[in-house]
């Protein structure tokens, strides 16, 4: 199987992003997307920030075949999210901000502006087993209907999109809500207004 060169260059472009701005260790994070009624994934510990043709796999959207030996290992929660969701396009990242109020909240609620207005809040789900498709490839596709990102309490973020680059937005944008979110937490001061209250947001 060959990948056409311009979904590489879509790949490698979001991989190098997402590594640039700290939503992953060297080779952890995941990236995918369907196209032919196939999904195209990240290869099995490739690099995210620097990948090769090579380090591209596509793997059947209802069945296992020997690709899926190379895949991701949440080759499972892509497939459950693209099989139950409008998604066309999904990123996994190790988002340090999302991730870290995870544990200490069960929704992400948005205070800036910019996150009020596109997402509201982040929902929160917990696995026992938090890495790999066991539990996730249940519970993040139904807050994924609904959602456009949602966490796996202390692992990670799933975004999803009509392209990457909308996935890539969306991840982007809900760390960049939740830093700010854990950053006012951090001064111990109470917000002059909550916005997010005068929306009710807890009720999304």
């Amino acid at each position: 199987m060959v990948i056409d060169n311009e979904t590489f260059k879509t790949f490698r472009k979001i991989g190098k992003i997402l590594a640039m701005r700290g939503l992953n260790t060297s080779h952890s994070g995941n990236i995918s997307m369907l196209s032919g009624g196939k999904i195209i994934i990240k290869k099995r510990a490739a690099m995210l920030g620097w990948l090769e043709p090579e380090d591209l796999i596509e793997a059947p959207l209802d069945y296992d075949d020997s690709s899926v030996i190379l895949a991701s290992s949440e080759l499972g929660v892509h497939r459950a999210i693209y099989q139950q969701t409008d998604a066309m396009a999904v990123i996994h990242a190790h988002t340090p901000y999302l991730t870290a109020l995870s544990l200490i909240e069960d929704d992400i609620t948005c205070i800036d502006a910019e996150g009020l207005f596109l997402y509201k809040k982040i929902p929160v789900v917990e696995c026992d087993i938090p890495i790999g498709p066991t539990e996730a490839s249940i519970l993040v596709p139904e807050k994924l209907k609904d959602y456009p990102c949602c966490v796996v309490r202390s692992h990670g973020a799933f975004a999803r999109g009509t392209i990457l680059e909308d996935a890539l937005s969306v991840m982007t944008g809900c760390e960049q809500s939740a830093r700010i979110r854990y950053l006012t937490m951090l001064s111990g001061k109470p917000l002059k207004r909550d916005y997010s209250k005068d929306k009710n947001l807890d009720l999304w």
